[in-house]
């Protein structure tokens, strides 16, 4: 058997789709695990809306997961000609044929089968009239001549054997009347031309396996193996559309959610191995198969894909989450200044505590990040007499110290409960907020270790505070 090679073919006319990210998942986990190869082929046939910008953000976005495919993009539009050749080829050995038909006719026939309540089939008027008989004023498509008798049988990898009625499939169009190739003949002949071994798609693709099946019969190639992978379904059960939130990978990128954690959480929607839930990439190819992927639709889970990424952010390296921190703010926040970042790195420990995002993590270092303390306007209310005076004691003890520990901090804070008869709340809530703006935050220690001696005195002796 020829080596496994699998592709991935998207349309450059929008934004990766989370669906797709999947599928092209599955194809390159394959090929990896197999030792074969994996390919991209855009489908820019759609000239209208196809565009550049888009297929470049595909390549960037399967890129950011990790996911590289072999060799140059494959670029299905400068391959035309080969298609059609063999929609050419087709009506010579009798397996296509012109149809004449209006799309006034076309149109009739489609209304009288609404009316019938009945899926509409074209009525293959021109299959048997003699060319002689062709009006001279109109331009024919090209028909694929679909086998009437019978059932054909799909041998599905995830699907099992999928029976159906060859009557069921209409004389499908290879060529429209402007001469362009339609979809289902431009996808098979790039397949062949690109030797492509298993063809790893959407369950949606299964009527288009069925009149793929048949060209390739019909020109006598070796048929692919196929497999077809259930889509990804809303929590409400609902098919997965471009138009819902989180739909494509920016909208996860923004937010910051991580490539491995993306990748993990992709890889087991709708697939599993034992019950492990947590692969590396090397653990993703070597466990890869297809036997492994179910038959239901998946459920796409924002709750589980945070937990997910909270679990990628508690457990990497903090280096390579710093690295994607700084990365991650320089692409859709204010880049961290150079003289913070020792600090933000000190501080990673305590900042990713409770973090689901690299966003959350963003929001929690901010008062390291800032010159200047952004005072949330209902926080600063809270400082009244008995908050300036437990903030005038505290600066007056801390300037007595040298080294900022917990340990050196504790009994200072200790005496302050002690002096003004309050508790921890009411010494940490008032430094709390002259130190970040905001009532909210991580612990008091942890904030003025990580802002340093000189930072902490100037805050604390903020002219706003009064």
């Amino acid at each position: 058997m020829s080596k496994v090679a699998t592709r991935f073919a998207p349309s450059p006319t929008g934004a990766l789709h989370i669906g797709g990210v999947r599928t092209a998942l599955f194809n390159w986990l394959f090929s990896r695990n197999q030792k074969g190869t994996f390919h991209l082929r855009i489908e820019d046939t759609d000239k209208e809306r196809s565009k550049d910008e888009y297929k470049i953000q595909i390549i960037n976005s399967l890129k950011w997961l990790g996911i590289e495919h072999d060799g140059d993009e494959y670029i299905q539009s400068s391959k035309i000609n080969d298609h059609i050749n063999v929609a050419n080829e087709l009506l010579k050995n009798g397996n296509a044929y012109k149809c004449y038909c209006s799309a006034e006719e076309i149109e009739e026939q489609k209304k009288r089968a609404r009316q019938k309540k009945l899926p509409y089939i074209y009525n293959r008027k021109w299959r048997d009239i003699p060319e002689t008989d062709a009006p001279k004023d109109i331009k024919p498509v090209i028909r694929f001549k679909s086998k009437i008798d019978g059932s054909t049988i799909l041998r599905d990898l995830v699907q099992g054997d999928v029976e159906i009625e060859n009557n069921t499939i209409e004389d499908f169009i290879i060529l429209r009347n402007d001469g362009s190739p339609t979809y289902n003949l431009s996808a098979t002949v790039d397949d062949h031309q690109m030797e492509m071994t298993h063809i790893i798609r959407g369950d949606d693709h299964k009527i288009n396996t069925f009149k793929q099946m048949q060209i390739y019969e019909a020109m006598n190639w070796v048929l692919p193996k196929f497999a077809h992978i259930p889509l990804i379904h809303t929590l409400e059960g609902k098919k997965l559309s471009k138009r819902d939130n989180a739909s494509t990978l920016d909208d996860y990128s923004k937010i910051g959610v991580m490539p491995d954690a993306l990748r993990n959480y992709l890889l087991r929607l709708g697939w599993s191995f034992e019950d492990k839930e947590i692969f590396t990439l090397d653990e993703s190819i070597k466990y890869f198969n297809i036997e492994g992927i179910g038959k239901s639709p998946s459920k796409l889970d924002m709750s589980r894909i945070l937990s997910m990424n909270e679990h990628y952010i508690k457990n990497i390296d903090e280096n390579d989450l710093f690295n994607q921190l700084t990365e991650y703010c320089k692409l859709y926040k204010s880049e961290i200044k150079s003289d913070k970042k020792d600090k933000i790195k000190k501080s990673l420990t305590f900042l990713k505590n409770k973090a689901k995002t690299l966003e959350d993590i963003f929001n929690n270092g901010q008062y390291i990040m800032v010159d200047k303390v952004n005072f949330n306007q209902n926080d600063i209310k809270l400082i009244d007499d008995k908050a300036k005076k437990v903030i005038s004691d505290f600066t007056t003890q801390f300037a007595t110290i040298n080294k900022l520990t917990k340990e050196t901090l504790e009994p200072i804070v200790n005496g302050l409960i002690k002096s003004n008869d309050t508790n921890f709340k009411g010494i940490g809530q008032p430094l709390r907020i002259a130190l970040t703006g905001s009532k909210f935050g991580p612990g008091i220690y942890d904030i003025i270790i990580s802002l340093g001696k000189e930072e902490v005195t100037k805050r604390l002796t903020d002219k706003k505070l009064g």
